[in-house]
């Protein structure tokens, strides 16, 4: 078989192939190679021309503000000075991102930008005040009294190596302990109310919630001393300082479990309800194990708001330098109202003491948030080590009693020996075979065993 050649215009023979393929194969051949592969476009991920784009961005933002700042205009500042860098980075970064893409991809690339640059924003502040606090109360948190002894027997003028907060800490535990104790399962009750009992009257209390959350904390302090303390009677201590913590965690709370219970499928809970289970039995095992990790967060949010209060403690526990573990007698201090009272003082100790105390108070938050985390568990979907070898338990239980169920039962029959039973010669004797169909039709159906003392039955072909 002869072949043109297209570049050099010259036949070239081939071998002929009986089936063709050779010949196939060798025409096609430029055609294919030429082809480009498909080439996947990269959604996300850093390229080289991002990288530089960026670089080149901050680099001119960063000189047009000094130039605006130094040269050009009379401006000063330094907050101005890094908004208008930021700003000018913004800008020309859209427009060298615009000479490669499309306008939808410089919309992105911008978004994507501005978006990280708020969240390492809010981790510098965070890093900021963490580290402050932590680098300014170094010189107290080495000694061992300051976490084992009050403030009883020591003034302003004594070394960090006497006095501590023991007694701030001990307060501000059973504070909050009051206040979980009766926030979580009245908060959690009326966010599963608001959830599943939709109506009038829930749409009430919904919005007496929202408002709520932007209650002022010296007004819940102001309701739990004048009804707790003025009309009853009762001494200031921390059990008035827990009701007033509640008050300040409840909206938050339900208002955080109710947008938690929300975010449930639907189709669980009539899953549920269409296998005949009440709504109760339907909230308790299906909805509230669901949302279980949402809760545990608006748990922490409700702590971590009263955690934090001052002015109600102060109305409706007092001050007190001394240990005090009855909450229901006496007064009592939370760390953030010593904290208050540590700063305020000119002593460079008491200072210290002061930021030493705002770390403990920190590091008690991060805790509690470890704890519920643990507590809740993650989210719909995951499991954890534990939660993945108790399912592999009751899967291996579940696979036993199935194999338990279609196992063989009791043996109607006598064994003659030790592989067939009694009588299972007779049930095959008298069970007839099967006859393949045949090529006319179907087989006929054999005749039934004989019996003693009869003559076997005759085929439709015999002549008697």
């Amino acid at each position: 078989m002869t072949v043109v050649d297209l570049e050099k215009g010259a036949p070239q023979d081939v071998p002929q192939d009986t089936s063709g393929e050779a010949a196939q194969d060798t025409a096609a051949g430029p055609a294919v190679a030429a082809a480009p592969p498909d080439v996947p476009r990269r959604i996300g991920g850093l390229t080289r021309s991002g990288v530089l784009s960026v670089s080149g961005a901050a680099a001119s933002g960063l000189c047009v503000a000094v130039l605006l700042f130094g040269e050009l205009a009379p401006f000063s500042g330094a907050l101005g000075f890094f908004v208008t860098a930021y700003l000018s980075f913004l800008g020309i970064y859209a427009v060298l991102t615009g000479l490669e893409e499309d306008g939808q991809a410089v919309r992105d690339r911008v978004m994507t930008v501005v978006l990280w640059s708020a969240g390492g924003l809010m981790l510098a502040a965070l890093t900021l005040v963490v580290g402050f606090t932590a680098w300014r109360g170094r010189e107290a948190l080495p000694h061992t009294n300051f976490f084992t002894q009050d403030m009883q027997a020591a003034g302003p003028l004594d070394p960090l190596t006497n006095g501590g907060i023991a007694h701030a800490m001990l307060g501000t535990l059973i504070m909050i302990a009051i206040a979980l104790a009766i926030t979580v399962p009245l908060g959690l009750a009326c966010a599963v109310y608001l959830n599943q009992i939709p109506g009038r009257f829930s749409r009430f209390v919904r919005t007496i919630v929202e408002a709520m959350t932007a209650l002022p904390s010296i007004v819940a302090g102001l309701m739990v001393y004048a009804v707790w303390i003025l009309n009853l009677g009762m001494q200031k201590s921390g059990l008035a300082a827990g009701f007033a913590i509640s008050v300040m965690m409840l909206p938050i709370v339900v208002r955080a479990a109710d947008v938690v219970l929300r975010l449930v499928p639907g189709t669980l809970t009539e899953a549920s309800e269409a296998l005949g289970a009440p709504r109760w039995r339907t909230v308790w095992h299906v909805v509230l194990p669901t949302a279980r990790s949402g809760l545990a967060t608006a748990v922490i949010l409700g702590t971590a708001r009263g955690i934090g209060e001052t002015s109600p403690v102060l109305l409706t526990a007092g001050f007190t330098a001394a240990l005090n573990a009855d909450p229901t007698s006496g007064p009592m201090i939370s760390l953030p109202l010593a904290v208050f009272n540590f700063v305020k003082s000119p002593e460079p100790t008491m200072i210290a003491r002061g930021f030493g105390a705002a770390a403990v108070l920190m590091a008690l938050v991060l805790v509690l948030f470890v704890i519920a985390r643990v507590i809740g568990g993650r989210g719909p979907g995951h499991q954890n080590k534990r939660q993945a070898r108790r399912a592999a338990r009751a899967s291996r239980r579940d696979a036993a009693r199935f194999a338990d169920l279609h196992a063989p039962g009791l043996q109607l029959f006598e064994t003659g020996d030790d592989n067939e039973p009694r009588g299972a010669g007779l049930h095959q004797a008298a069970a007839p075979p099967r006859r393949a169909p045949g090529p006319d039709g179907p087989a006929p159906a054999p005749a039934p065993a004989p019996i003693d003392g009869e003559q076997p039955p005759s085929s439709a072909g015999d002549v008697h």
